[in-house]
């Protein structure tokens, strides 16, 4: 059978048998009932609610058990018992005018969040009425909490090896079905800068995300940079900043938390108003506080403002007033919104799920995602060819056009690494196949491409036919027989519509099974098409039905009591049913972890057939994703607009732990113009993932098709990238090792400087490399912001002392200002036309001393491809330090050698030199020159066996 010939590929052996003996387990079970089961009992007892809930949870457990024992039933009878419930506690006392008059409009939390409101359905939620003139896009709520607001309050707290152990207890109604009427927190001090706090319903199970994989905590840390503040007579907590007392989250004075079946909600003040994350979507970086709401709900469909888009990452990061900085994450893969206002406050409301947070205190932005990556999963490592160019498109149509489109470039000396395929090389839409008519002959390109040091990387969607003849069409003849197809309420495999001839079924990426499924399909393809990594496309997962043909279920799934602000309006919009079925869960939990979930199985796949490092870009994404995949932004549009936006999203994927990020090259939706494109690709060189792709109804956007400028301009872009490569490979190894970010707004270098906050039109590359595009038409000039220190014209190399300054930069037509910033060392070598070539070059060095004639840099190097370099211990990992007239090159670990060191340009070089020696011996292959203050160090040819000193003069 195929299933036992590949249950080595397995990750999850669920079938594996517990070991553990009868009478042990008897002995576990009397010491939980003594310890924790009898006392909560009693605890409910002395509440009052001990028949209460015994009736709850037998409504309840229909509708939350685990996967494989779950009843699926979460439908308008269970919402109607659950509004019988909910009828057991009395209505909230009504306000008055004096808790109504105490509210500061900027304080206010909308009580009435969805649908109309009036002044008696407002009032008979216990809360206030005062209408007014709004101008924001949500603005002042008419309906909002009162002062003292009547909401949970703690019952009991107890001290725990890991932190403490609390239960809250509310006594009167919310407006939402299936309160949970005892809670219970939890706080772990995890470590010195990470405090956890999860609120949950003691009593009843609930989903909660299996991915990523959380380390668990069971002993509390030492030193606490933070403390925990509880109110016995307030529901929530409030976390302080113990160096200097500021309160990073106050959830203490809101009384507008719930904690119900199918809605939750939660606010706290927050320090200052500089906040970044939560994403996805199209908006800057730095967030609106003026009552804003972001939706986290992944959809497909062409980036629009403030909208939500591909994926979801419940995380933000604060810039205190103090210029420290901190980082929130909510473990949650429900649908949400999170909502912002000027005090600032942050509310969030999920449909699902428990509230589970970490905080991670920093205290620099570079410590909040190392913090951050350190719990959800470092960045993978990828591959050094993955960093080159790559060239797509949509409706090439052909293999003749695809050679024919790629050989232009190459012929035009545009750089070039990996050539991609689009849906059109399939046979009639159908994943793992390929075209014998139209792309006859690709294995052989495929084989070619090897040949000339370049690879090849095609669309996999997630969704596979369900149409074809029985037995012509493994996939999914494969998929029934292992029965790893997503169900629909019916328990039947879930049939939906994407760009198959006839109709799609999905595989359960959380099915052990699939691993097996997956790795087999791609096994298959890889031995017809030598493939080097898998573009994962459609995985939202995306739909062009809402559901199936016949729509989906008419229940509370479906149409929750609340539904966040989704395109569509509805949860299951171009998506499937909330009420489909994975092996871990209803999609209704699930959704946002879909393309997730298709990334890990890709990786182990990918790894396990090829025994190389994956190189996977995922369209949709989830916490965690960066551990296993890159991304890229979607359908954008060819517009000036969407591609001044791709920088702050950028920098917010460098937040959520996810570096490899790209955008279409020139715009994916839409025709691009020459003038577009040729700033684009200027751009679009810098990103991390360097993508030029577009649609099939828009006209051809590779460089070359724009004739002479856009040629010229993209050469001096790429070929700057590609003699980067050593320095951007070592700061994805620093990303891979430590979390540190690649691609880097200012403020993570100069928090000091409130300047940097809001700046998100031009970027670093790590501390070394700032990146000015120009984003507008026919401009020849772009204002820039360099912050206090010198830096250096990467072209000329001339020199600009700044005390923190914009100024106005030359950009000519074909150029992308760089600048280099004084006190770093970056690692370069020649570019050639693919990395396999470059790579091959001598290693140079990119000396900018700063005003005190220092600078410091690092290399890190390995083959570029292999699994684990790092890990196993295949590397080499030299140091640059430069003071003083003196340059010392040491080697920390020696074992994969880079290529001999070729020459060294040292930049601010402020006397006239005479003489340069390299370890003791005089050399005369060096010049300086007296106008730039540059010193080159030429024909060094040095290998790193041994460290080196160079002097001069």
């Amino acid at each position: 059978m195929v299933v036992d010939k590949y249950e080595r590929f397995s990750i999850n052996d669920v079938r594996r048998k517990c070991s553990t003996s009868s009478a042990f387990a008897v002995l576990v079970f009397l010491l939980l009932a003594v310890f924790f089961i009898l006392p909560i009992f009693y605890l409910l007892y002395c509440s009052g609610l001990i028949l209460a809930q015994a009736d709850y949870i037998q409504s309840r457990s229909q509708v939350q058990q685990t996967s494989q024992k779950l009843s699926f039933n979460r439908t308008q009878d269970i919402y109607k018992q659950n509004v019988t419930l909910l009828n057991k506690l009395p209505e909230p006392p009504k306000s008055n005018s004096t808790q109504c008059q105490v509210v500061k409009n900027e304080d206010k939390l909308d009580c009435y969040p969805q649908g109309e409101v009036t002044q008696d359905t407002c009032e008979s939620r216990g809360c206030c009425w005062q209408p007014v003139d709004n101008v924001a896009p949500l603005g002042v709520p008419y309906c909002f909490y009162p002062s003292g607001f009547p909401s949970y309050y703690y019952l009991n707290t107890s001290k725990t090896a890991f932190g403490l152990v609390a239960f809250l207890k509310r006594d009167f109604k919310t407006s939402y079905p299936g309160d949970v009427e005892i809670l219970k927190l939890t706080v772990k001090y995890e470590t010195a800068t990470r405090l956890h706090i999860k609120i949950s319903d003691p009593l009843n199970h609930r989903f909660e995300p299996p991915y990523p994989e959380i380390p668990i905590v069971d002993r509390a840390a030492t030193n606490l940079q933070y403390e925990l503040i509880l109110d016995p007579a307030k529901p929530g907590f409030k976390i302080l900043r113990k160096s200097d007392s500021t309160v990073i989250f106050d959830a203490l004075q809101f009384g507008n938390m719930i904690f119900s079946n199918y809605f939750l909600q939660l606010s706290g003040q927050l320090p200052s108003s500089y906040i970044y994350g939560i994403g996805e979507h199209q908006t800057n970086f730095m967030l609106s506080t003026n009552w804003t709401r972001y939706t986290l709900f992944n959809r497909d469909g062409p980036p629009e403002f403030n909208q939500n888009l591909y994926g979801s990452h419940p995380f933000y990061m604060v810039l205190e007033n103090s210029s420290n900085a901190h980082g929130v994450f909510l473990l949650n893969s429900n649908a949400m919104d999170i909502l912002l206002q000027p005090s600032p406050i942050i509310t969030y409301r999920t449909i699902g799920g428990v509230l589970d947070f970490f905080f991670f205190l920093g205290p620099t932005p570079t410590d909040v995602v190392a913090q951050y990556t350190d719990l959800i999963g470092r960045p993978f490592m990828p591959p050094y060819w993955g960093l080159g160019f790559h060239l797509c498109r949509y409706g090439y149509k052909t293999l003749a056009r695809t050679k024919f489109i790629m050989e232009r470039n190459i012929n035009a000396g545009i750089p070039l690494d990996t050539q991609w395929n689009d849906l059109d090389y399939m046979n009639n839409s159908n994943d793992f196949t390929y075209d014998k008519i139209k792309f006859e002959g690709l294995p052989t390109f495929v084989e070619d491409l090897h040949k000339n040091g370049m690879h090849y990387i095609p669309l996999v969607d997630p969704g596979v036919s369900g149409s074809e003849p029985i037995g012509t069409y493994p996939p999914y003849d494969e998929g029934v027989k292992m029965d790893i197809f997503v169900k629909n309420s019916s328990d039947q495999i879930f049939i939906g519509k994407v760009w198959n001839t006839g109709s799609t079924v999905w595989p359960d990426f959380t099915h052990p099974n699939t691993v097996d499924y997956w790795t087999l399909m791609l096994k298959d393809f890889h031995n017809e098409v030598a493939i080097d990594g898998a573009w994962i496309d459609m995985n939202e997962p995306s739909n062009f039905y809402s559901g199936q043909i016949t729509g989906c279920p008419d229940n509370i799934l479906e149409h929750p009591p609340y539904v966040p602000d989704v395109v569509g309006g509805v949860l299951n919009y171009n998506t499937l049913c909330m009420t489909s079925k994975h092996y871990a869960g209803l999609h209704y939990d699930i959704h946002n972890m879909y393309g997730f979930t298709e990334a890990i199985v890709t990786n182990f796949a990918l790894s396990e057939i090829r025994g190389k490092r994956p190189m996977i870009i995922s369209r949709s994404s989830f916490a965690g994703i960066g551990h296993y995949s890159g991304h890229w932004s979607g359908d954008i549009w060819s517009t000036w607009s969407d591609m001044r936006y791709t920088i702050p999203q950028i920098l917010a994927f460098s937040l959520y732990g996810v570096p490899l990020l790209g955008a279409d090259i020139c715009g994916f939706n839409g025709n691009s113009t020459a003038s577009l494109c040729n700033r684009w690709m200027q751009l679009g060189a810098f990103y991390p993932f360097s993508r030029n792709h577009n649609t099939d109804d828009g006209i051809d956007q590779d460089p070359v098709a724009f004739g002479d400028l856009v040629i010229k301009s993209s050469r001096k872009a790429l070929l700057a990238r590609y003699s980067l490569l050593p320095y951007l490979y070592t700061l994805f190894w620093s990303a891979h090792v430590d979390g540190y970010t690649v691609t880097r707004p200012l403020f993570f270098e100069f928090t000091n400087d409130a300047q940097t906050y809001g700046i998100d039109t031009q970027f670093l590359w790590g501390s070394a490399l700032m990146i000015i595009p120009v984003l507008k038409e026919e401009e020849e000039t772009v204002t820039g912001y360099l912050p206090k220190g010198i830096w250096y014209n990467f072209y000329t190399r001339a020199s600009t002392l700044s005390k923190g300054e914009y100024f106005n930069i030359s950009a000519p037509l074909d150029t992308i200002p760089l600048f280099v910033r004084g006190g770093y060392i970056i690692p370069q070598q020649s570019a050639l036309q693919t990395t396999t070539a470059s790579r091959q070059t001598p290693l140079q060095l990119l000396v900018a001393l700063d005003e005190e004639g220092s600078a410091s840099g690092k290399l890190y190097w390995d083959d570029g491809d292999s699994l684990n370099s790092y890990e196993e211990k295949r590397y080499s990992l030299s140091t640059f330090t430069a003071d003083k007239n003196v340059l010392r090159v040491a080697n920390v670990y020696r074992q994969e050698l880079p290529p001999n060191l070729g020459n060294v340009t040292v930049l601010g070089v402020q006397s006239t030199v005479s003489s340069v020696s390299v370890n003791g011996q005089d050399i005369q292959s060096f010049s300086y020159d007296p106008v730039q203050k540059v010193l080159s160090i030429e024909k060094l040819d040095l290998d790193f066996k041994n460290s080196m000193v160079l002097s001069w003069k």
